[in-house]
């Protein structure tokens, strides 16, 4: 009996793909199955809780691997969250809530695949797992942030599908707490402990990497190699959502078409979704002169193109603007030609003018398509005709002149 509530867990992991909104038939086999393995949960071979182990364990696994490579990201979507849940007052900390989110979940996973503390491995992914199930349920009922971001920029699911998701995993979960006494590792509890530890630290490691420099795997659409064509914007339309912070407002905006330059605007709204019509494909970037002519193709279609770009300048520090100017000025002279893509308001930018006694062309963007572009503020860019050849963070300027 236990084999085939593993079985319909499985299939219904397939099935999630082609059932991405509500369907009452879907959710009623989950939640039967998700009763099922309750009910028989005692009757778990060793096998079958072996298999259950090591399924929920690689899926902790890949959903902080996802998550880790792109540990920015997983900030932004944090403040998502932060937002929906009206607890902006976490936002400085939103950075350090991501990293130890995504560790805990690795460790978990880790755990459970090797059997290392066992018990405090399955608490750990049941307190995980009711924190997102409840969550994406909200998610899925409300659509308070419209893609949780549970796999990254890996895989995107709706919000339903992430519910889903996660009933599946609780099926698999709950026969590991009710026979958590017969999960036993045979080695010692100092030596579970070191290993634990030591592989925590490993992941932070990697985590940190990340974030100081740039994603090992880019699973953005800018990634290197990917050659981004502005026609592929042609015949599609994007509906922004935003919502009044004090009044709970809706309006909806065709992009660029909205007042994302405006940042007493920005201050008051918040975003709440977006939706696509007219085509499947969509680059997810546009930008705008100082006179609102649209540049994009200019961009993509010009040769040796180094662009930086940064969602607020305000957190540009002097040590980067002299990195900045020394890479412009030798770029120049190698036959590159320098761009900045910005979210910040023109009259902003004319100050940073001023201050740092640049020339090169300032075009505008919204912050939301700048920040998948390149992980940093700023970063930095080298396109070709459209195709991307490197892409650099701050941290990582100083060898920028040793590529070109």
């Amino acid at each position: 009996m236990p084999w085939i509530s593993i079985l319909v867990a499985l299939a219904s992991a397939v099935g999630i793909y082609f059932l991405p909104d509500y369907h009452w038939w879907f959710l009623a086999i989950l939640l039967l199955n998700l009763l099922f393995s309750l009910v028989f949960s005692k009757r778990y071979s060793p096998g079958a809780l072996t298999i259950c182990r090591l399924l929920v364990g690689a899926l902790f696994i890949f959903s902080s691997f996802t998550k880790g490579v792109d540990p920015l990201g997983t900030k932004y979507k944090m403040l998502d969250y932060l937002s929906a849940y009206h607890m902006t007052w976490l936002n400085n900390l939103a950075m350090v809530l991501a990293v130890l989110m995504i560790l805990a979940e690795f460790i978990v996973g880790f755990c459970l695949i090797t059997k290392m503390l066992p018990r405090l491995a399955v608490l750990g992914a049941t307190l995980l797992m009711l924190f997102f199930t409840f969550t994406t349920l909200f998610d899925a009922l409300y659509n308070m942030v419209p893609d949780c971001g549970c796999f990254g920029t890996a895989i995107k699911m709706s919000n339903w599908q992430t519910f889903y998701k996660n009933l599946v995993i609780d099926t698999l979960l709950i026969p590991l707490i009710m026979n958590n006494k017969l999960l036993e590792n045979k080695l010692g509890k100092g030596v579970q402990w070191l290993i634990a530890i030591l592989f925590a630290l490993a992941f932070l490691g990697f985590e940190l990497y990340n974030y100081r420099h740039l994603p090992v795997v880019d699973f953005m659409d800018w990634k290197v190699g990917k050659q981004m064509s502005a026609s592929s914007n042609e015949g599609t339309k994007i509906y922004l959502t935003y919502k009044n912070k004090a009044t709970g407002e809706k309006q909806e905006f065709l992009s660029p078409n909205y007042p994302w330059n405006d940042s007493v605007w920005m201050s008051e709204w918040e975003f709440v979704q977006q939706r696509m019509e007219g085509g499947t494909k969509f680059l997810g970037f546009s930008a705008l002169d100082e006179d609102d002519n649209d540049v994009t193709d200019l961009i993509l279609d010009t040769e040796n193109l180094l662009m930086f770009t940064s969602h607020d300048l305000a957190k540009v520090t002097e040590k980067e603007w002299a990195k900045v100017k020394e890479i412009t000025e030798e770029a120049g002279s190698r036959g590159y030609y320098v761009v900045w893509v910005v979210a910040n308001e023109p009259e902003y930018v004319e100050q940073l003018r001023e201050k740092y006694d640049f020339l090169y062309e300032v075009y505008y963007a919204d912050a939301l398509e700048i920040k998948p572009i390149v992980r940093s503020n700023p970063g930095l860019i080298w396109l070709d005709n459209g195709l991307v050849k490197d892409k650099w963070s701050s941290t990582d300027f100083k060898k920028v002149l040793k590529v070109l």
